[in-house]
């Protein structure tokens, strides 16, 4: 049934044993997976799914596993690997051998895996505000400011089960998850409401999803070991469609130019203004018409096969 909220159409679907909460419409057209990030769940993607549906995709929006309403990890695995499995199974679920695969943030690590563990699956790529990989032989400078606002980042990497006993209601997880769309300047200063803020916010009031939410932080830097590392250090042949929106302070500066140097096959970067982390909600605009001219448009709808 659709969602009081947003109108969409969600469906619960089966991926690796797991039941993934997914917005899926347009079913007729180009399939589109779009992979959301921390601290989101597929509601990062309500103005976009409806926009190119539209257009002419079947647009594919699940929640990863722990997240807003899919299930929980059985085998409490939350690490890059598991998460590219369950795309894969739920790409496959509905029939489809090939994919486009949008996305930034974690899910940007998540499609950038994917089209590599998964050999043919992803067709092209297009990722924004994510972590690039990291070349052998290359240097990264994590520049003062990055540093200074990685506190967060530490404690969810090292101590989240003590974060998350101090964050013990509600109120207190969704407030804490509150600040990434506001005051630790993610996204373009007004980009969120105080109800785009509400709307966000509440699949992680769920005192185990929060948890699980955190978890992916573990695997760097922290008490967790990931069975099948991410693929993440070396050059991705996959078309990319590369965007990035400088209003983040999470996002090192270098971002361009390590995706300029991780895939030889791309367009871009180019750079959003008015954008930051969220650009699939800040500019949906731009990544709306960014898809439908990469993937839908009569000159491009070869590019990269």
């Amino acid at each position: 049934m659709p969602d009081r909220r947003t109108g969409l159409q969600s469906r619960a679907l089966n991926a690796n044993g797991l039941e993934l909460a997914c917005d899926h419409a347009g079913e007729r057209g180009k399939p589109l997976l779009l992979i959301h990030g921390w601290p989101e769940t597929r509601r990062i993607w309500a103005r976009n799914i409806g926009p190119l549906a539209e257009a002419g995709f079947e647009v594919i929006a699940p929640d990863l596993r722990g997240f807003g309403d899919s299930d929980l990890a059985p085998d409490d695995r939350y690490d890059v690997a598991a998460h590219a499995a369950d795309m894969a199974a739920l790409v496959r679920s509905l029939g489809h051998d090939r994919v486009v695969a949008c996305a930034g943030d974690l899910g940007g690590v998540v499609a950038q895996d994917l089209s590599l563990r998964f050999e043919g699956l992803v067709e092209r790529l297009v990722l924004f505000n994510t972590v690039p990989p990291v070349l052998p032989g290359t240097r990264r400078e994590v520049p003062p400011e990055v540093r200074m606002a990685a506190d967060y980042f530490i404690r969810q990497s090292r101590d989240a089960d003590g974060l998350a006993a101090e964050l013990d209601t509600p109120e207190k997880r969704r407030r804490y998850v509150a600040q990434f769309y506001g005051s630790r300047f993610w996204a373009a200063p007004g980009a969120f409401s105080p109800e785009d803020v509400d709307f966000m916010t509440e699949p992680f009031g769920d005192a185990e999803r929060f948890r699980a939410s955190i978890a992916n932080y573990e695997y760097v830097g922290g008490p967790r070991t990931a069975p099948e590392p991410p693929r993440l250090t070396e050059p991705n042949p996959t078309p990319v469609l590369i965007l990035y929106g400088p209003e983040d302070h999470v996002i090192p500066r270098d971002f361009p130019q390590r995706m300029e140097a991780a895939f030889p096959n791309r367009a871009g970067p180019f750079i959003v203004h008015r954008a930051g982390h969220f650009l699939q909600w800040e500019r949906a605009d731009v990544l709306n018409g960014a898809l439908r001219w990469m993937c839908l448009s009569g000159h491009h709808r070869e590019y990269g096969r």
